[in-house]
């Protein structure tokens, strides 16, 4: 027999093993509403059982979804074709085979903390560990600030622990969402100058659209996408055999996606973790470790973004709906209910497929949207909103939606003449360089737009839940024009109680209401030209 291998420079020589398989390292919620952590084998053979999975951001909800869709295809559970996908669907295929191929894997291809084989990690950067390596903060991408090395980010050298179960969801968040960006390791002291690089994470740049169920089992269903090829291609680690993966001594070209499997697996960051034991002598932590450039895959529209809902840019460029700082998600839920009306292709295609049902239990699944949101290579925070969809109603929906929108953005726009009127009585010989500031005093739109939010997603789940469309636009419309009122008259209540604020007052109601009663309003605010009746 061979010795084993002698563990690489950096390493700690007793390093505690951790197996996503035997430990608790998903968190799942049961159908009372409890947070349970779930081991790999359980999550799938209680897949029917669990009705989601839970993240504490809606980042690393997706990117545990993402992994365990690669395990779905690497081990073979997964719909052929459209039809059989419908079929799975309909029928709450069990997902049961995935758990027993789990079972039957090699314990050393699941170790997180392997000395030349880390799971989901590059074990090349062992020997560079010691010396720049810094504390697990960095792993968390909401706290690893712009990655970059000269940045004076102390907190990212601090050596509190990272339990094993959160940095193992954190490298996958990572390998997923990793913003642009230079990593702070030294690229010309460890394995190249281009390590440095860090590339935009395959869903960093869009947003990205999922099907969730009633169970765990429905989300896993609901998003797989029917292959013939054969996807097994899981990356455990870096340094498998028969994975091709990039150098660092320059900048490669992106390589082809074998399947579906490594699409959802592939590892967008080259990533170490130091672990010591943790004080149960069970559960081991993270405390140092070191994040690089990773994978750079070139991605086939039709095959690999199944869910992107196509949009063009002001300057006419098409691409996949992406997050916006300015715009909330929920303003462009009537572009993924069109993506389903129209068959566009992809999930939506699929979806548009299933049976229109009737009953109580007719709404089988929402459309979760999640981006985030970064400032070049630093994190703003994540966008996420959860549309209703019920299978036949896409049509409904889509109007209600696109209705909606035209009502909601027509009232701001009245909001924005109110502004304008109060500002011309209060500010009659203004400074140009001040207009900009001077109606922003009275203009409400932001206010109306964190209104809206509510009101429009109940009319979406009313009419998901059945109700006509025609019957809930009034009241609706009603609502908004309300919190219109009140948000102007809040913003109005700064005016000085003299002659000139009461005659601004009066001019910005009046443009208000008349704005909102024009002819070229949306016809759901017809009700407002015969007096409000």
């Amino acid at each position: 027999m061979q010795p084993p291998d002698p563990p690489p420079p950096g390493r700690t020589v007793e390093r505690p093993h951790w197996d996503p398989r035997k430990h608790k390292c998903v968190k799942a919620l049961t159908p009372d509403g409890a947070v349970v952590g779930q081991r790999l084998p359980e999550l799938f053979s209680q897949a029917d059982k669990l009705t989601e999975v839970h993240g504490d951001t809606p980042g690393e909800k997706v990117a545990v979804i993402e992994f365990l869709l690669a395990l779905c295809y690497a081990s073979g559970v997964y719909p052929t074709s459209a039809e059989e996908w419908r079929h799975w669907v309909e029928s709450e295929h069990p997902l049961d085979g995935v758990a027993t191929w789990l079972a039957e894997q090699q314990d050393e291809d699941w170790d997180l903390f392997h000395p030349t084989r880390p799971l989901g990690q590059n074990g090349l950067l062992a020997e560079f560990l010691a010396e720049h390596g810094t504390g697990p903060a960095q792993l968390v991408l909401e706290r690893a600030g712009d990655y970059n090395q000269f940045a004076d980010h102390h907190h990212l050298a601090h050596p509190a622990p990272l339990p094993a179960a959160k940095a193992f969801r954190a490298m996958l968040i990572q390998h997923v969402y990793g913003p642009s960006g230079r990593a702070r390791i030294s690229g010309k002291a460890t394995l190249g100058p281009t390590l440095t690089n860090l590339a935009t994470g395959r869903l960093a740049g869009r947003v990205r659209v999922l099907a969730l169920g009633q169970t765990l089992g429905d989300i896993l269903r609901l998003n797989l996408t029917p292959t013939t090829d054969d996807p097994r291609m899981l990356n455990l680690t870096w340094t498998q055999d028969g994975a091709e993966r990039r150098g660092f001594k320059h900048k490669p070209d992106p390589r082809t996606v074998n399947g579906y499997a490594d699409l959802h697996s592939y590892l967008g960051r080259s990533v170490l973790l130091e672990p010591k034991p943790g004080l149960s002598g069970e559960q081991a932590v993270v405390e140092r470790v070191l994040v690089g450039a990773g994978e750079l895959i070139d991605l086939d529209a039709d095959a690999h973004l199944q869910d992107a809902v196509i949009s063009d840019t002001r300057t006419g460029v098409r691409k996949p709906l992406w997050p916006s700082p300015t715009r909330d998600l929920w303003r462009e839920a009537h572009a993924l209910y069109a993506a389903v009306e129209k068959r566009s292709g992809g999930l939506y295609t699929r979806l548009a497929s299933l049976p229109r049902e009737r009953g109580v239990a007719r709404r089988r699944c929402d459309l979760l949207a999640v981006g985030l949101l970064t400032n070049k290579s630093a994190l703003i925070g994540w966008v996420s909103s959860v549309f209703p969809f019920a299978p036949g109603l896409a049509p409904e929906l889509y109007q209600a939606s696109a209705r909606g929108s035209q009502v909601a953005e027509y009232i701001a726009r009245a909001l924005d003449r109110a502004a304008y009127k109060a500002w011309e009585v209060m500010f009659p010989n203004p400074k140009p360089s001040d207009k900009k500031a001077q109606i922003a005093r009275f203009d409400a739109r932001g206010e109306q737009w964190k209104a809206t939010e509510q009101p429009f997603h109940t009319l979406l789940t009313d009419v998901a839940d059945g109700a006509m469309v025609a019957d809930c636009m009034p009241e609706y419309t009603r609502w908004l024009v309300e919190l219109a009122e009140g948000s102007l008259n809040k913003r109005l209540d700064a005016l000085p109680r003299n002659a000139q604020g009461w005659r601004a007052r009066k001019a910005a109601l009046r443009g208000f209401t008349d704005f909102l009663a024009d002819s070229r309003a949306p016809a759901d605010l017809a009700y407002l030209r015969n007096g409000g009746a």
